[in-house]
């Protein structure tokens, strides 16, 4: 006898619900399955259970699946903004997802909101923060060695400098004395007693008699030589050709 037709309606039972779901939905993924290899198509099948748990198939990836059945749901001759504004639309989704969770990344590795993750998604946070620490100390290390490398280069640097500058301080020193041992420093014919100054050479003597008269002058009054206390000379004035007595020209 052939199997009689099945009634399409709710089954009450919850054992023999179950029983169907289970067969039903495992024959259903077998057909997908198929229908993708045999027929080469691009299948795509989401199943909920009546307690939210999901069963899926994809012949390629789900999520592509659902975006070229977003693109393909609307006509772009019939209705052009519509579709960009779908298209927008569906991009800024992504990108906010995206921002969603590099913001909840963040917020890990700074130590909040760690309620809601596992021991293994502790772990792997642990391991990132050591990693990023090892990295952070090795780059640390790395620029107080090159700061130490150009402190001593401009401490090499300079230390030449000061030697340039001591050889060069050293040698104008040297020459200094040199021009000082050469020089002679004769003494004044003013200061000289008279036999000195017979000796003294010719060119430092009056070589050219203008050069060593006196400049005319007036003296009116008497020239008084004073002589000391207790001398006994009287005082007297002289008086030659060129003079009056009393007055001198």
């Amino acid at each position: 006898m052939g199997r009689g037709r099945v009634e399409l309606k709710r089954i009450e039972n919850k054992i023999n619900r179950q029983v169907t779901f289970s067969k039903r939905r495992n024959g259903l993924l077998k057909k997908a399955y198929e229908l993708s290899v045999l027929c080469d198509a691009e299948v795509a099948l989401i199943i909920f259970s009546s307690k939210g748990k999901l069963y899926e198939f994809g012949s390629t990836s789900i999520a592509k699946s659902l975006e070229r059945y977003h693109r393909c749901c609307f006509n772009p001759q019939d209705n052009p903004t519509e579709t960009e504004t779908q298209s927008w639309y569906h991009e800024v989704s992504k990108l906010k997802a995206k921002y969603e969770s590099l913001q909840r990344t963040q917020r890990h590795l700074l130590g909040e909101d760690l309620g809601p993750l596992s021991i293994k998604e502790l772990h792997n946070l642990e391991k990132q923060l050591e990693g990023a620490l090892s990295q952070a100390r090795q780059r640390k290390t790395q620029i107080l060695m090159e700061q130490m490398e150009e402190h001593r280069r401009k401490e090499r640097e300079l230390g030449d400098m000061n030697k340039k500058l001591k050889i060069k301080i050293s040698l104008e020193m040297s020459s200094l004395d040199v021009e000082r041992q050469g020089l002679r420093v004769l003494p004044s014919p003013w200061t000289l007693t008279s036999s000195e100054a017979s000796s003294f050479p010719l060119q430092i003597q009056a070589s050219n008699p203008m050069e060593m008269e006196p400049e005319p002058f007036l003296q009116i009054g008497y020239h008084h030589y004073n002589l000391g206390e207790g001398s006994s000379a009287p005082t007297r004035m002289a008086v030659d050709n060129n003079m009056i007595q009393g007055w001198t020209l």
